[in-house]
Parts: structure tokens; C-alpha cells; sequence
């Protein structure tokens, strides 16, 4: 069983209180969170920061691909990364998202849950030629070939 980190924790304390905390008492977490040295932290100041904002400029919105680009890396939790993935199929459209969705689906050796997240994630790209490249390379691994040959065919394109 993996224990909780200190960021993890202080993450489920904000994410608890919720909006019944009072603004001092998130301000004291999200002040603890950001002494924090580790990547997991930018990624959840961003999102609250998304949250709070409403809608991402087209600035930002490369700015927080990258940053779930790099959460995508083996050095993250495995509970990270599929959280990384599964948002990164909103920025399917900013450069190098599909190709990093599409390294993690055709690696045999990750997480089955892993995979078919990015999986899924850069299905949302549609029929573009880099997702059904994709795709076809994809289409005869073992554990995900059956779930691509479907989207290949629901597109017609198989």
C-alpha cells in the first residue's frame, strides 16, 4: 500500500474543506503547498487557478499542456499521471500533446489503466492524421488493439 505524501495530503485537505473553509484556512494550505519544491504543485495551483479564471487564454492553454506533459513521466505517481493524461485530452490541439499521449498508449510496459487513458485522451483528437497514425500503430497491441480497431471502424477508416 503506498502512504500519502505531504503533497498529496495537503492536496485532499484543500480539496476537503471544500467551500465551507474559510478563505484564511485555504490560504494557510495553498501557502504550504507552494514550499513545496515538486512538480505536482504547479500542476494544482494551475487547475485551481483554471477554476477560478474560467476559460484558458490560448497562452496558457500551452502552458498547462506542457505542464501535464511533464506529470506524464514515470517519476510521477501512477494516480498523477492517469489524472495528466485523461486532461490532456482537452489540449489535444497544442503541439506535441498527441505524440506524448500516443508514446504512453504504445508503451508496453506501463499501466494497462495508463495506456488506455492516454488512449482515450488522444481519441478525442478526432480522425486527424496524427491520431490515426496513431491508431494504426496501436491497432495490433494486445491489450488495447480491439478498443482501437473499434474507433477505427465507428470513423470508417478501417
Amino acid at each position: 500500500m503506498m502512504t500519502m505524501d505531504e503533497v498529496e495530503r495537503l492536496i485532499q485537505v484543500v480539496s476537503a474543506r471544500g467551500a465551507t473553509a474559510s478563505a484564511a484556512a485555504k490560504l494557510d494550505v495553498l501557502l504550504d503547498l507552494e514550499r513545496l519544491r515538486d512538480r505536482r504543485v504547479v500542476f494544482f495551483l494551475l487547475l485551481l487557478l483554471v477554476l477560478r479564471n474560467g476559460p484558458l487564454t490560448a497562452g496558457d492553454r500551452v502552458k498547462v499542456a506542457g505542464a501535464l506533459r511533464q506529470l506524464l513521466s514515470s517519476g510521477s505517481s501512477l494516480d498523477l499521471r492517469l489524472q495528466a493524461a485523461l486532461a490532456l485530452g482537452e489540449f489535444t490541439e497544442i503541439a506535441g500533446v498527441l505524440s506524448a499521449l500516443g508514446a504512453l498508449a504504445l508503451e508496453p510496459h506501463e499501466s494497462i489503466d495508463l495506456r488506455y487513458a492516454a488512449f482515450t485522451s488522444f481519441e478525442r483528437a478526432g480522425p486527424t492524421t496524427e491520431c490515426v497514425n496513431l491508431l494504426h500503430q496501436l491497432s495490433s497491441d494486445d491489450m488495447l488493439g480491439c478498443a482501437v480497431r473499434s474507433v477505427l471502424v465507428r470513423w470508417r477508416l478501417d
